[in-house]
């Protein structure tokens, strides 16, 4: 039974979720489905314009207007934070380049692409650690986006501040913070199950009406109390303290978007051109800082009025007055902010969470079921509300992942630049273990090296950091751990290429791309046409001249390689 056939009476059957049989030229192998297939030339319809709305609709968020928050508690002033700001997403905007070009040249998602540098089994360490970042951040943005509902109903209904509770306290949320928390769910829901060649429509009503609602925040502001006190505060740190405080502080900027730094090709596979990426080395920088900068004008002057630092811009409307102008300025604003984070969850989480699970699951995963269940498991299941509330250590700790995701990018980054020179066999890709990537029983041991040298001396650190008081650790490693994202993406580039040049896996290197419009099919697994170097009639891998051109092409259910 097909999942087209799916009843509540078979479903409890593993067979009846299979996927219905769909075209794809790859499925036929067991190792994708139409989702997970190279992008056909039909859906790449990603332009520039598409990734200069999709970055605008990330960065408009509630996470990058408190982003100065830390850097001003932290001691540093405005004349430090800023460029903080700036430098850290100028940096993390080059691997995000690298990665994006990468999908746009192969046209496959990020899991697809891991196997080539981690080998078929290795990759999967990725996956799944980047689906667990995912689910559980969309289960984080949900409550986030329930704060922005719940001022919303306040804008129409102040008594519902009121709203009784039935809840106990253990709850650690209340019967009104429960409603809010389930309606913004309801709401984000259909969004979710956008397909991504779609989702760009959605961006670009994003990136129009949330700026709007930032840039009459920011008016606001200075109207009413200018830049506010916090642009007189002076710096309180000097010396080390300073600069290992403003590397820090760069750390946490580039670990905000360190996971799509590694699964943008997610997206960017869907890129008409590689020309259509180039612009998101200037929009990155420049989006997320503009926006910072709004969240600090806006939070100073709410402390001029109301005598509060509230960072937090739900907590700040919720200051407006309860006559009619204050509660259509509150519902705006809300909304505003319930729209842009309905945006950053769709297009940092679930979509992310969807490519990697249908990868590890094909034959009963798409991209929409993986969407489902993310929002379905990080929203509900994980409860957000009790980690948000209780768990400060597993928050520190999700925080920290930084440690894992940097070396993940820098292999990824090192072995198809500098290892591969974009060198890439797109259907060995998904041959599995009968591939040329499937390296020493599915593992990339230099991946793995690579992998492991980077994180390992920034582990104590990541323990401090989740038990303050309880372990500790030198000033040396403190500072280690203060750098962790430069620390492992660079480092794993080093020693990923140095072992790839001195120690090559020969069998996984081809002499020229062979990328998907090469090869528009695959044969079946096992057939004598495919051989476990994944080259076809006994071509041994690496074994083409470089003069020479390897072009599958279809012929009825076999693949052949012509020399030309």
């Amino acid at each position: 039974m097909t999942s087209n056939g799916l009843t509540i009476r078979n479903c409890t059957k593993l067979s009846s979720w299979e996927l219905a049989p769909e075209e794809s030229s790859y499925a036929r192998i067991g190792t994708s489905n139409k989702d997970l297939d190279p992008t056909p030339p039909s859906q790449r319809t990603w332009t520039t314009s598409s990734f200069v709305v999709y970055w605008i609709s990330d960065a408009l968020n509630i996470s990058t207007w408190m982003m100065a928050s830390a850097m001003l508690a932290g001691g540093m002033s405005l004349r430090y934070a800023l460029p903080c700001i700036f430098l850290g997403h100028f940096i993390i905007a080059i691997p995000i380049l690298l990665q994006s070009a990468t999908g746009a040249i192969l046209h496959v998602p990020f899991p697809i692409q891991a196997r080539s540098s981690f080998g078929f089994h290795l990759s999967k360490f990725a996956v799944i650690s980047r689906v667990v970042l995912a689910v559980f951040w969309t289960g984080v943005q949900c409550y986030t986006g329930s704060e922005c509902v719940h001022q919303m109903i306040i804008a129409f209904a102040p008594s519902f501040r009121n709203f009784p509770n039935h809840l106990p306290e253990s709850a650690n949320i209340t019967s009104a913070g429960m409603l809010s928390f389930f309606l913004f769910w309801l709401i984000q829901f259909p969004f979710v199950l956008i397909h991504p060649t779609k989702i760009k429509y959605f961006f670009w009503a994003k990136s129009i009406f949330v700026p709007i609602v930032f840039v009459a925040l920011f008016i606001w502001a200075l109207a009413a109390a200018g830049t506010g006190p916090i642009f007189q505060e002076k710096t309180t740190i000097s010396g080390s303290k300073l600069a290992w405080t403003f590397l820090s502080s760069m750390n946490s900027v580039l670990g905000n978007y360190a996971t799509l730094s590694v699964n943008i090709p997610d997206f960017s596979r869907y890129a008409k051109n590689t020309r259509a990426i180039y612009i998101q080395g200037f929009i990155i920088p420049v989006v997320f800082t503009l926006t910072a900068f709004v969240g600090i004008v806006v939070t100073s002057a709410g402390e001029a009025l109301y005598g509060k630092l509230l960072w937090d811009p739900t907590t700040l409307v919720n200051e407006f007055n309860d006559d009619a102008k204050g509660r259509a300025a509150r519902f705006f604003c809300a909304f505003g902010f319930a729209l842009a984070t309905i945006g950053t969850n769709v297009s940092a989480n679930t979509i992310s969470a969807a490519n990697d699970l249908l990868s590890l699951f094909p034959r009963y995963m798409n991209i929409r079921r993986g969407s489902i269940f993310a929002v379905v498991v990080g929203g509900w299941c994980i409860t957000p509300w009790n980690i948000l509330a209780k768990a400060g250590n597993f928050l520190a700790f999700m925080g920290g992942y930084t440690v894992f995701l940097a070396p993940l990018c820098g292999i990824m980054v090192a072995d198809y630049w500098i290892t591969r020179r974009g060198r890439i066999d797109v259907p060995a890709l998904y041959t599995g273990m009968e591939g040329r990537y499937r390296y020493i029983g599915g593992v990339n041991w230099r991946a793995l090296v690579a992998l492991v040298v980077p994180i390992a001396p920034t582990l104590p650190g990541l323990a401090a950091s989740v038990s303050p008081g309880t372990v500790t650790i030198t000033e040396g490693l403190t500072n280690l751990f203060s750098i962790c994202w430069l620390f492992g993406f660079c480092t794993s580039i080093v020693i990923y290429s140095g072992l790839s040049h001195y120690f090559p896996d020969s069998e996984s290197f081809v002499p020229h791309a062979i990328l998907a419009d090469d090869v528009p099919d695959l044969p079946t697994s096992g057939s004598d046409t495919l051989t476990k170097e994944g080259t076809a009639h006994g071509a041994e891998a690496g074994s083409i001249d470089e003069d020479e051109k390897a072009v599958y092409s279809k012929d009825a259910t076999k693949v052949r390689v012509e020399a030309i």
